[in-house]
């Protein structure tokens, strides 16, 4: 049996701070509302509706994750943020247009409530968008002690006893790492001299950290991802996870992508395009967000395929990835994915997926779920990078040089393991051979 780790008890109030109240944040907020006033259900959440078994399969032990783990309670949430323009939670999620009007109506007094704060923002990281609600501070460490106090006076007017951010911002330009990157004095000292290498979503980052506040990188931006914020958050013993909301496209790729390789079935070519039109969809229009964007939804299929390890199937393997802005489309993304496969012999197949979605119902769970685990991690002593929460990245966040590991059914083992762990409970492998040993 495993110790039972020491873990603080979720009291008190438990502030979600966001940079970015657009479709995907206040869906998010709206639902979670919505949930704790019971005209709603979290559909899609692990922490609320999710079941986990324990011990022995004969025991019938499966526990409501939400009982068995000491996570906050959603009455106990209070909600913030940050951005580029002023309108309240209301007004951007009637602006957005996921949730229908009259949900949002029985919500209105609470969700007006909610006023952004104004942003760190840099045109040249998100260029198809403008800001008139922004800071101006005279450099980039200077944004950040102003996010701080941000920080600082929410926490305090709000009455919470511990906070956690998620960035649910746009997509940044991408970014290489750069020396200015490789350690936290060098970060620092580049912060303080205004360097074009350091993105607003690095500031938020470096600022929830020192505010000793876990951070969630929801979008695929170099962040929380540097060795210099890795080692801020180790320093200070507060965790982190990231990259990217595993929604959409990616998400049936997790899922299909082992399926077939499981059997050994051979790839030729995966073509995969979406048309959104939400602002998302806007942001990557432009060829620098989109590349950052490509590289997160391409590294997918590649860790779980591992060509290396099976040439002859998936070595030549064509992968192409393909968004385009849609404006009549809204939230309401649609994907296609052509995969031409092979079987026994060499013999072609093919599978088509067309996938009508919504991006931002798809990630509401996500969001819910990673800000109730990570502020259990920092509960439970646990800093650093939380790589047992790859479930709900599509670029999870491991140790330098450790690859990640993207097949989705790997990734619930790992966090329902973690769990059992924090609780004390026995690891469960799925051999099951003690079953039939013990009958013999």
């Amino acid at each position: 049996m495993n110790l039972k780790k020491n873990i603080q008890k979720a009291n008190g109030k438990l502030g979600i701070l966001i940079p970015g109240l657009g479709a995907v944040s206040t869906t998010f907020i709206a639902g979670t509302l919505a949930a704790r006033k019971g005209i709603g259900q979290p559909i899609g959440s692990i922490t609320q509706m999710g079941r986990i078994r324990l011990g022995k399969r004969t025991e019938n032990r499966n526990p409501a994750i939400r009982d068995f783990v000491p996570l906050a309670s959603l009455n106990d949430l209070v909600f913030g943020g940050w951005d580029i323009t002023p309108d309240n939670a209301w007004e951007a999620a009637t602006n957005a247009g996921v949730l229908d009007t009259e949900l949002l109506a029985r919500l209105k007094d609470e969700l007006e409530s909610i006023q952004p704060m104004k942003a760190v923002f840099d045109h040249s990281f998100v260029k198809n968008l403008d800001g008139e609600h922004v800071k101006h501070e005279k450099t980039k460490m200077d944004s950040a002690k102003a996010l701080m106090l941000d920080i600082e006076q929410f926490k305090q007017k709000n009455g919470c006893d511990r906070l956690v951010m998620v960035w649910c911002a746009s997509t940044e330009v991408y970014v290489e790492q750069q020396e200015i990157h490789q350690d936290l004095e060098k970060f620092e000292n580049a912060l303080r001299d205004n360097h074009p290498a350091i993105a607003p979503s690095m500031i938020y980052a470096y600022a929830a950290i020192q505010s000793g506040i876990p951070f969630i990188n929801g979008a695929p931006n170099l962040s929380c991802d540097i060795p210099a914020i890795v080692e801020l958050a180790n320093k200070l013993e507060v965790p982190i996870a990231g990259k990217d909301f595993k929604t959409g496209q990616t998400l049936m790729k997790t899922i299909l992508g082992p399926g077939l390789k499981s059997r050994l079935i051979g790839i030729d070519g995966w073509f995969s395009t979406n048309i959104l039109g939400n602002r998302d969809g806007k942001v990557l229009d432009d060829a620098d967000s989109f590349k950052t964007k490509e590289v997160s939804k391409l590294s997918v299929l590649e860790s779980i395929l591992e060509a290396e390890l099976y040439p002859e199937l998936y070595k030549e393997m064509y992968h192409k990835v393909r968004i385009n802005y849609y404006p009549p489309k809204g939230d309401d993304k649609e994907s296609w994915d052509n995969i031409d496969i092979f079987g026994w012999l060499g013999y072609k197949m093919q599978i088509k997926v067309n996938f009508l979605c919504k991006d931002s119902i798809l990630a509401a769970p996500v969001v819910l779920d990673l800000v109730l685990f990570i502020d259990l991690a920092h509960r439970a002593q646990m800093k650093g990078i939380q790589e047992w929460l790859s479930f709900y990245f599509k670029s999870p966040q491991t140790l330098q040089g450790l690859p990640p590991i993207h097949d989705i059914f790997q990734q619930k083992i790992k966090l329902e393991n973690t769990l059992r762990h924090l609780m004390g409970e026995k690891l469960i492998n799925h051999l099951g051979l003690d079953y039939y040993e013990e009958e013999q």
